[in-house]
């Protein structure tokens, strides 16, 4: 830096706050700061600045599963921000593996990350309370959370009532739910929702076939389970905790020869690009990605730039059901 402020002509608090408060100075001497750098190639010691400031120019968001659209699509809103704010955004794949999880905010802990976004396997982990305690702002996302963080989240309970009212207003009354682990917190509120609109419906119970993970495969395997009922309480129609289990639901129903929505009506959750683009195209709740990892990221940063003065808040989002053909409406009355 003192070899900058030399070629440069100015001093050397000049050239630091063009590195980090360019607000600060003039725009011809930031140019002039900025040539410098270039002709001298330099490079900015970060870890020593990070040894002197206590924190990175860095964010994390510890995603529950990486394999998942609709995280991706949330990354991409966060990453947004990030940008436009001058930070890096490491993606951590949490694998919904509480384990994994802890290992990850261990390690973004000891590199000093500016803040941490997560979708927590469990909402209420400890060790996420342990963070903050120590002072490293936490955003939860895709989940609520107390008054003691930030969170971002969609109303899952009302979308479990927006999936169940749309089969039960079509005429079905065997209905199955599709999704585990119940510890997922977003697994639990949308059976709930479910069950609500259930219960001022003349059906039958919900039938629920727990997952071991939210994936294709199981979802897979949940349509063998399915087809193995016997015929006389076979449910007609199954809501899906999320979009890749209705995806591999939908091959099995096709490999085993059943028509969708005739034989078996799908909904999905979160609408993700693929759900448009099945071989039938897929009735999902709505979710709206971007937005909840943008609003993620602007509360993170916030907190993160005034501490003291920063409040936290819980936003929460509505869901919409987007309908499509693995839901195609029947006379009530019509399911056999």
């Amino acid at each position: 830096m003192k070899d900058v402020a030399a070629h440069a002509g100015v001093a050397l608090g000049t050239v630091s706050n063009v590195l980090n408060h360019p607000e600060m100075v003039t725009e011809r001497t930031r140019k002039r700061v900025l040539d410098a750098i270039a002709e001298l190639g330099f490079v900015r010691n970060e870890s020593a600045r990070q040894l002197r400031g206590g924190t990175s120019r860095t964010l994390a968001y510890v995603v529950l599963d990486t394999r998942n659209p609709f995280f991706t699509d949330v990354a991409a809103g966060a990453q947004q921000v990030a940008d436009e704010a001058g930070r890096a955004l490491f993606l951590c794949d949490g694998g919904e593996d509480a384990v994994r999880q802890a290992n990850y905010l261990d390690l973004l802990e000891q590199q000093r990350v500016e803040g941490i976004l997560i979708t927590p396997v469990e909402a209420d982990d400890p060790r996420i309370a342990a963070v903050v305690a120590r002072g490293t702002p936490v955003v939860v996302v895709d989940r609520g959370a107390g008054p003691d963080r930030c969170s971002v989240s969609v109303d899952d309970v009302l979308g479990g009532d927006l999936a169940l009212s749309h089969l039960l207003d079509a005429g079905h009354r065997r209905i199955a739910f599709i999704g585990g682990p119940r510890a997922i917190g977003q697994v639990a509120d949308r059976i709930t929702g479910a069950e609500r609109a259930l219960a001022r419906a003349d059906a039958e119970p919900l039938t629920v076939l727990e997952t071991a993970r939210l994936d294709v495969a199981e979802g897979r395997r949940a349509g063998e389970r399915l087809a193995g009922l016997p015929a006389a309480r076979r449910p007609t129609a199954a809501f899906c905790a999320n979009d890749m289990l209705a995806l591999g639901l939908l091959q099995q129903a096709v490999r085993l020869g059943l028509r969708v929505p005739e034989d078996l009506a799908i909904v999905g959750y979160d609408d993700i690009e693929f759900a448009a683009a099945a071989a039938v195209p897929l009735t999902s709740v709505s979710q709206p990605r971007q937005l909840l990892g943008r609003t993620a990221a602007e509360l993170l940063l916030a907190e993160a730039r005034d501490p003291d003065g920063h409040r936290h808040e819980n936003r929460v989002f509505e869901p919409e059901l987007v309908v499509r053909e693995s839901t195609r409406i029947r006379p009530l009355g019509g399911v056999a």
